[in-house]
């Protein structure tokens, strides 16, 4: 077999100068306005700020923006920051074939990348197209049971960085081989830390930013890794999935349309788990006009993570409540939404969403379970209180690639996270500068509200 990681860094290196199709610019700004989208109201919050405080203690200076506090600082920094905060209102996009969130790892790294070298955006979607790449390929050869043990934002995620700044440091095939392979050896987070009510998760984007960053960084002054590390007996795919990879598989049409131009972008602000349920209960509540009141209990049957990550009955935290089945779906029946008011205090503590979370169960659909990670679906059974029972198979998520959010719903989703973290007038000429402009964006200001929210945090 061809060693995997010298074609995905041959692979990398080919996007240096390389002109991009409108068509698939137009996929690539999509996914860096979708990122700013989780990213900016992010920024207010634990554990973003919290990271943020911790490293503004040390007083560094430099050329990347931390939209976090306004700071401008070290690349590593920015990535670590900025990727912490992408990863935690849960509305960054998904690579479905390799269950990995592509852009809250590769998006901070490559920004910071460019703004410290004075690249162009166009030099900048060149990296994003060949992180992205990269690191989705790699996700494919280790999943589905990667996902056992590892959460792939954070594992897969190094190397989506690493080969992102490769590309903006200007790194030939060898040195990005080497900080492909030096990545492998960093790439880190665990499933046990994200099942619980700690602030871990978020952490992971924000690690493989930094670590991604880092061994790119490394491999340009001469720092050398191990080659065979993917697919080795020993190596990155054997450590963390049931094999040494499936590289056939995952390389085949390497070269052909992007993975970027086939991403999940989000339609709900929780687990991506949770999605077809959500659609599904959506889909009966519009057909046959039932509210909360008249709905006396709600059977999920998905896929095994539906169950064994998201059968969540009482959750305490805003982090478990965005991975609670039970949550999700009492919310969007009292609220009409699965958005950023549903984790707001005030619906957390929402007695009748509450009382309603009992109603819900949840179960493993062996056949939904075989076609994952590549099919997200579930079927629905609701028992309203006047006898009737309501059936939905949902066999895809909206937004995925064969139900794909709009350009109207992409920007309408941008608008409505966006305008609260920095005032509609900002979030207009931002939305103007990824989609249309020239230039880099630069620092941001949160908005009076943000920031009082980050003060109370």
């Amino acid at each position: 077999m061809e060693n995997p990681l010298l074609q995905l860094a041959d692979y990398a290196v080919g996007w240096r100068g390389r002109p991009i199709e409108p068509e698939l610019e137009a996929h690539a700004r999509r996914a860096l306005l979708d990122w700013f989208a989780s990213l900016l109201p992010g920024c207010s919050q634990p554990p973003a700020t919290t990271i943020a405080e911790a490293l503004g203690a040390e007083g560094a200076t430099g050329r990347a923006v931390c939209y976090v506090d306004g700071t401008m600082v070290p690349l590593r920094h920015a990535a670590l920051v900025n990727g912490t905060a992408g990863h935690l209102v849960e509305f960054d996009d998904i690579y479905r074939d390799a269950g990995y969130h592509p852009a809250c790892p590769t998006m901070p790294a490559a920004l910071a990348a460019a703004q410290v070298q004075g690249a162009s955006m166009q030099d900048l979607l060149r990296a994003i197209i060949a992180g992205y790449e990269v690191g989705c390929r790699i996700g494919m050869a280790v999943q589905p049971s990667h996902y056992r043990y590892w959460h792939t934002t954070g594992t897969v995620g190094t190397f989506g960085a690493a080969a992102a700044v490769s590309v903006l440091l200007g790194l030939d095939e060898a040195r990005t081989a080497h900080a492909l392979a030096t990545a492998a050896t960093m790439a880190a987070g665990l499933q046990g830390a994200i099942q619980g009510e700690g602030m871990s998760k978020p952490l992971h984007a924000g690690h493989a930013a930094e670590a991604g960053a880092l061994a790119a960084m490394a491999a340009a002054r001469g720092m050398t890794g191990t080659l065979e590390v993917l697919h080795a007996p020993a190596g990155f795919a054997a450590a963390t999935s049931d094999s040494t990879g499936r590289w056939e598989a995952a390389l085949e049409g390497l070269g052909g349309p992007p993975a970027i131009t086939r991403i999940t972008f989000k339609n709900h602000g929780c687990c991506g788990h949770i999605f077809p349920a959500l659609d599904a209960v959506t889909a009966l509540r519009d057909e046959h006009g039932f509210g909360a009141g008249d709905v006396a209990a709600v059977h999920v049957a998905g896929y095994t993570q539906t169950k064994t990550l998201c059968d969540r009955p009482d959750p305490r935290t805003v982090a478990d409540a965005r991975f609670s089945v039970q949550y999700c779906v009492s919310a969007l029946l009292h609220l009409g939404g699965v958005r950023l008011a549903a984790f707001e205090a005030a619906s957390m503590a929402d007695p009748a969403i509450r009382a309603d979370m009992v109603k819900v169960t949840v179960a493993i659909d062996p056949e939904m379970a075989d076609a994952y990670p590549r099919q997200r679906s579930a079927r629905v059974t609701i028992r309203l209180r006047d006898g009737r029972v309501l059936e939905r198979y949902q066999p895809t998520r909206k937004g995925d690639p064969d139900a794909p959010l709009s350009d109207a719903e992409l920007t309408a989703k941008f608008r409505e996270l966006v305008g609260p973290a920095i005032g509609s007038a900002a979030a207009a000429r931002l939305e103007r500068s990824l989609l249309h402009g020239d230039a880099l964006p630069g620092p941001i200001p949160l908005a009076g509200a943000a920031i009082a929210r980050r003060r109370v945090g």
